[in-house]
């Protein structure tokens, strides 16, 4: 059983089948272009900043996303060695430049589908911090310089990692460094003057979405005999087809376009429950105390605390996931109860 996700079963026959014919990812990519109006997202940022909070538009469109995974379950699903998988967390990857360099370094955020546009946009503004920094700084840097360091090793290590991820028993520490291995990824083209693209999906990995974001453009819109020009941000949408129905798809595009017209439907939690049909009672509660407490043992690590005040806030963090595990254990009990 693979550690990101649980096996889908009874799907529908035609997906299954569907994986054995498409058996790559790239063999099952489709591509769409959504034009997005602007106007609304600028109004929206501007609108936060009298508030005094600070957005930026990447945020938003990763909220966004977020949401619609929330709303669109299916769209979290990754296809490995012809199994369909639903994956048991969402994580954005993300390439960040570092001050004076070219190339960037690309790591993933892990958010919630519970999370709003603000907390979204803490997480995004903390990873890229972060990831700025001079030198290795995240999991995906030193297992990229530990594969170059030894000579020989890089062909051979990399071919044990897709031997092992091919039959789900790659560890969660290794899938946690992956940059491959994301609910989708995002790559703000824009903010380097270009425009959008449609990036393939990897082959290794689980990632079954990219957006790339481009430099908005106008869009021609006709009202009746007059045709006028709206300023749009354009997005390049490459999707793995075999994870769900192209009129799920449909579906999807079309509620993005809404949480981006009127990013107010991003605040606060979804107005709907979220589902999270891979676990079992308490299970996800017990898989977010874990990442939660390992999030807050890597920041106190690298905060600039004495040495007592390390061991005090460890200690806390430790007693938050104690208290996390048993909500976990006690809604597994009350749901065993309930089945009596």
């Amino acid at each position: 059983m693979r550690a990101d996700g649980k096996r889908v079963r009874g799907a529908s026959p035609m997906y299954t089948v569907a994986a054995y014919f498409m058996a790559k990812r790239y063999d099952a990519q489709n591509m769409i272009e959504v034009d997005v109006p602007i106007d609304p997202i600028g109004a929206y940022i501007r609108e936060k900043r009298k508030e005094g909070k600070t957005l930026s538009h990447l945020g938003i469109v990763i909220a966004a996303y977020l949401r619609l995974a929330a709303e669109f379950p299916l769209l979290n699903r990754f296809i490995v060695n012809k199994r369909c998988y639903e994956r048991k967390e969402f994580n954005v990857g993300m390439v960040v430049l570092k001050p004076g360099e070219v190339d960037g370094t690309m790591n993933k955020i892990h958010l919630e589908l519970e999370d709003d546009v603000f907390t979204v946009q803490e997480k995004l503004n903390a990873y890229i911090d972060e990831n700025r920094e001079a030198g290795d700084t995240n999991a995906t840097d030193k297992v990229i310089s530990a594969l170059l360091g030894i000579p020989g090793i890089l062909s051979v290590g990399v071919g044990a990692l897709k031997l092992l991820d091919h039959f789900g028993l790659l560890p969660q520490a290794v899938i946690d460094a992956s940059p491959f291995h994301t609910s989708f990824v995002v790559s703000n083209l824009a903010s380097i003057k270009t425009n959008h693209i449609y990036h393939h999906c990897y082959q290794f990995g689980t990632t079954s979405v990219i957006i790339t974001m481009g430099v908005p453009k106008e869009v021609p819109q006709r009202h009746g005999s007059n045709v006028t020009f709206e300023r749009c941000l354009p997005l390049g949408i490459v999707m793995d087809e075999r994870i769900c129905s192209g009129s799920y798809f449909a579906l999807a595009s079309l509620r993005l376009k809404e949480y981006l017209k009127n990013p107010h439907l991003l605040e606060g939690p979804p107005a709907f429950p979220v589902v999270r049909a891979w676990a079992k009672p308490g299970e996800y509660e017990k898989i977010r105390a874990k990442r939660r407490f390992k999030e807050a043992k890597r920041r106190i690590g690298k905060s600039d605390k004495t040495k007592a005040e390390k061991k005090e806030a460890l200690a806390l963090a430790k007693a938050e996931k104690k208290a996390a595990f048993r909500e976990a254990k006690a809604i597994k009990k009350a749901a065993k109860k309930a089945k009596k």
